[in-house]
């Protein structure tokens, strides 16, 4: 059938090319289907063809060329037949789509048609998968979600990103307030010696397809400085993009005896407020709150990244209103034409921690006068100190236990000082619990798992008995008892950003090809801000207890593990996943035990007849689908962690002040 579009649409090409199914992961016969494809200033479409008419006939498939990325050619997978041997892809909003030319002339053909149509797209990508997806992941860089960011530099965006800027002013970032943005006259912006220099004060990964990432003490080229809050720079490798001003300092110059340009200091107070007991960092909302309300003093306060990027929110308490609790107001730190921080237009600093100390003494429109920090600073080992002589072993001399915080599977856990400076957890691993050897064959690659939602195994102590396993020290315990004690004061979204954190993490691992094992409440612990990370990953692989090791043992976490798990002990991403679920249902129940009427063979015989854990009362029925999304019985058919992100993003907390 004719698309009845098309008569009135220019054609820019058409040819018979072999399209990659979209819905099929595994490599088959089947998985390739030769289309033709109809490429128009408004369309990339693609139909069957009938050979015997020499005409097209139904439409396939149809992409808006404005919703286009990216288009670039792909590296070729082992064992490609002849027909196959000029692969393309065309990744758009929404999905990607690989396509097969049946020579070099026709794939170059299509890519300069396709970049000539898609260069005044406003979403392109500075960074493209040269692997294909597929047995899912990419094959380039294993990551296991069919939208993660890029890995390889896409240096054609460049090009086709200045042609667009050249033409029109580059969008407003989404989410954000319009911005508008003249036009840089031609030759400007290639001149580095008429541009202002910036450093990076602190890092930034961009929010939006036109934001660029600062990296912190790197040097930036400012291409436009007009707007208060955002700037338009390049870095040093010719990427360009919008970044948030608070972010960067600007570099003044003078000019030395030669003619050349010298840096000095910078035009702004050299204050890091990361230094400030009050500045709390990317705190949530609630989080906020919650250690606020902990606090229980009129006038606690905290600063606190705000959710429009480059901006501070300012969170206080006051006891004024009648709540035996108190209440939290937030208020937004404003920036003025000249770069001055106010919550009160009429009382205007040249800084930050100027503002809060001139609040500290005075109220000025906020509801109490800032009185109390209310830190969320631990004594913490830096991510960049050294950890003893070796990549993991440390001096047993220079750990100090201090007390006993609890005990585990493999024995007591003592938090101690390092060095006589740092706060660390201490697992003090009891003889005979543990397979040793190959515990320390594998804690340098542990150790290598670094993401902000696990918890940092710092090194071990392996030279006498017992074995340290020296690791992140989180103050407020493991989320299984901070559920317990202090799951009721918490407010309801909390419980979702508790989840996501975790999710987080496991998404890591699962991009890292690193099965957990034993995910439940009571293997993650709580910070002092809040934050919810993923502790003793993978520890289950060195337990020598009979039954903990069965599936009948008694010991045995049969309450969150998959049917595979304790029918075939066959552990995957997926029966992480499964746990995961679990977990999600402990948090909403706030730490209450799963399937507490059964013990683990009824349990066993529950699950594979179907049953599955009833909604919790504090769970939404969209929540708790995505748990229930966790427990299929196949697991091929639950969700990837990066899905799950995603299908939970929606439902967490707005950051509004």
């Amino acid at each position: 059938m004719e698309d009845p579009k098309m008569e009135y649409t220019e054609i820019v090409l058409e040819e018979l090319l072999i399209k990659k199914s979209q819905q099929k992961k595994k490599i088959s016969p089947n998985n390739y289907k030769e289309r033709l494809f109809v490429l128009t200033k408004t369309s990339l479409s693609y139909y069957d063809y009938d050979y015997d008419k020499e005409k097209k006939g139904t439409r396939k498939g149809s992409i808006d060329v404005k919703k286009i990325r990216c288009v670039e050619a792909v590296d070729l997978e082992e064992q490609t037949p002849p027909e196959r041997q000029y692969p393309f892809q065309i990744v758009y909003k929404g999905g990607l789509l690989y396509v097969f030319s049946g020579n070099e002339e026709s794939r170059r053909r299509w890519l300069e048609a396709l970049h000539r149509e898609i260069q005044d797209n406003a979403d392109l990508l500075n960074k493209y998968h040269k692997g294909f997806f597929s047995n899912g992941k990419f094959l380039c860089c294993n990551q296991a979600c069919k939208a993660a960011p890029g890995c390889t530099i896409w240096e054609k965006y460049s090009s086709l990103h200045s042609s667009s800027s050249a033409v029109k002013p580059l969008p407003p970032v989404p989410g954000r307030l319009s911005r508008e943005h003249s036009h840089q006259p031609p030759g400007l912006t290639s001149d580095k010696s008429l541009l202002k220099e910036a450093l990076a004060v602190y890092n930034y990964e961009p929010k939006g397809n036109s934001d660029v990432q600062l990296v912190r003490n790197n040097k930036y080229y400012v291409l436009k400085d007009e707007d208060p809050d955002w700037w338009q720079v390049r870095d040093l490798e010719g990427n360009e993009g919008f970044a948030p001003r608070a972010y960067l300092k600007e570099i003044s110059q003078a000019t030395d005896e030669s003619g050349g340009k010298t840096e000095t200091a910078s035009s702004e107070e050299e204050e890091n407020i990361a230094n400030y007991d009050w500045y709390a960092g990317s705190l949530s909302r609630a989080q906020a709150e919650q250690l606020l309300l902990q606090k229980g003093k009129e006038g606690a306060f905290m600063v606190r990244n705000s959710s429009h990027v480059g901006k501070y929110t300012i969170s206080v308490l006051s006891m004024t209103y009648g709540d035996k609790k108190g209440i939290v107001k937030h208020y937004h730190v404003h920036v003025n034409n000249a770069n001055q921080f106010y919550l009160a237009e009429n009382y205007c600093f040249n800084s930050l921690p100027k503002l809060i100390h001139y609040h500290q003494h005075n109220s000025a429109g906020v509801v109490t006068r800032l009185r109390h920090a209310a830190s969320t600073k631990e004594n913490n080992v830096p991510s960049t100190a050294t950890l003893g002589n070796g990549p993991w072993e440390l001096k047993r001399e220079e750990i100090v236990l201090q007390k006993e915080i609890g005990s585990g599977q493999f024995g007591v856990v003592q938090v101690g000082k390092w060095k006589g400076k740092y706060d660390v957890a201490v697992k003090m691993i009891k003889e005979g619990s543990m397979s040793e050897d190959e515990f320390i064959e594998e804690a340098e690659t542990m150790m290598k798992l670094k993401h902000p939602k696990l918890v940092k195994l710092y090194g071990v102590c392996t030279k006498t008995y017992p074995i340290y396993i020296v690791a992140e020290y989180m103050a407020n315990g493991c989320l299984l008892s901070y559920l317990k004690s202090h799951g009721k004061e918490l407010h309801p979204f909390q419980f979702v950003e508790m989840c996501f954190h975790v999710c987080e993490a496991m998404a890591f691992l699962e991009s890292h090809q690193f099965i957990h094992r034993d995910l439940a409440a009571r293997n993650c612990l709580v910070d002092t801000d809040l934050t919810v990370k993923v502790s003793d990953f993978g520890m289950t692989r060195y337990v020598l207890d009979d039954q903990y090791i069965s599936s009948l043992g008694t010991k045995f976490p049969v309450k969150w593990s998959a049917p595979e798990v304790f029918h075939y002990t066959k552990f995957s991403s997926k029966s992480d996943v499964w746990a995961f679920g679990i977990l999600m249902w402990e948090v909403f129940t706030l730490g209450k035990q799963p399937y507490d009427l059964y013990d683990n063979m009824q349990v066993i015989e529950k699950v594979c007849h179907g049953y599955r854990l009833y909604r919790p009362q504090l769970a939404s029925e969209a929540i708790y689908q995505i748990m229930y999304s966790c427990w299929h019985e196949l697991p091929e058919k639950r969700p990837t962690f990066h899905h799950l992100l995603s299908l939970m993003e929606p439902h967490r907390e707005d950051d509004k002040p």
